[in-house]
């Protein structure tokens, strides 16, 4: 098989038991250590603001970043006011969602999307398609923080930008297999590292500041691991640390993430290794 008992670790968290299935599948030995927890904001009068600017016209366009935002904002407004009245809110505004993953929430909601932003789906994309368009009092429905480059392009078309946080992305309760492949890492104990999000990055660094062996990390993942970057917003973060990505699979898509490094580690480890 592909990965051919190799070790490979995942740091996905909420899709955690799927990535370690699809390893499996492709013969590798999965180590998944969960880096990210999403916790709602606390602040419920963000969401029932933002459902009262919809119904003021304040915004003409939308942009739905993630299904999991939606999910926080729908779970939040239905505890003081019917559903049907968020799904007639965001009626009033052209809805654009960053890729496929927001579509079946606000399918749920009643609600069709006007623009779906085509692969890679990165913050570039959004700027390209609201370019072209006339609205230009924007709302951005956050993912787990704020998307600043993307925010200050648009600005640059001339767009007043509200963001909308609805969830932030924190370290998991249980640090314990986040830290444990932070030392495993440093021991050389993995063959392909794989990153599907640019935050799981920036925590498994962040516990090994906090464990006094971020430099023993970065050495490793600087070293023979085979790194494995799921699209462009994640390979522009390792290059962000001097990191380039090994492999990238043409669609960013977990799936092929892992099928691409399965099918693609053996002659990049044999080439680090040399090197």
């Amino acid at each position: 098989m592909p990965f051919d008992g190799c070790s490979v670790l995942s740091l996905e968290s909420r899709r955690a038991k799927e990535i370690e299935t699809l390893i499996l599948r492709h013969g590798g030995v999965p180590f998944v250590a969960p880096s990210v927890k999403e916790r709602a904001i606390e602040d419920n009068t963000v969401a029932f603001r933002f459902v009262e600017q919809l119904e003021a016209g304040d915004f003409d366009l939308i942009v739905c970043m993630t299904g999991v935002g939606l999910a926080f904002l729908r779970d939040v407004v239905i505890t003081q006011m019917p559903v049907e009245r968020l799904s007639a809110a965001l009626r009033n505004a052209t809805i654009v969602s960053r890729g496929p993953k927001p579509v079946p929430l606000l399918r749920l909601l009643g609600v069709a999307p006007d623009v779906v932003i085509p692969e890679p789906n990165t913050w570039r994309e959004i700027v390209q398609a609201i370019a072209i368009r006339p609205e230009r009092r924007i709302a951005v429905q956050e993912y787990g923080r704020p998307n600043l480059e993307m925010n200050a392009a648009l600005e640059a078309l001339g767009a007043s930008v509200s963001q909308i946080a609805l969830y932030r992305w924190e370290l998991p309760d249980d640090l314990g297999p986040l830290q444990q492949a932070a030392h495993l890492l440093v021991r050389d104990a993995f063959d392909v590292v794989i990153f599907t999000s640019s935050i799981q990055l920036d925590h498994l660094l962040q516990v090994a500041r906090d464990l006094d062996i971020e430099r023993g990390v970065m050495a490793a993942l600087h070293g023979r691991a085979v790194l494995a970057s799921v699209g462009p917003v994640m390979t522009d973060s390792l290059a962000a640390k001097g990191l380039p990505a090994d492999i990238i699979p043409q669609t960013p898509k977990m799936g092929a993430l892992v099928k691409a490094a399965a099918d693609g580690w053996t002659s990049v480890y044999h080439r680090k290794k040399k090197q």
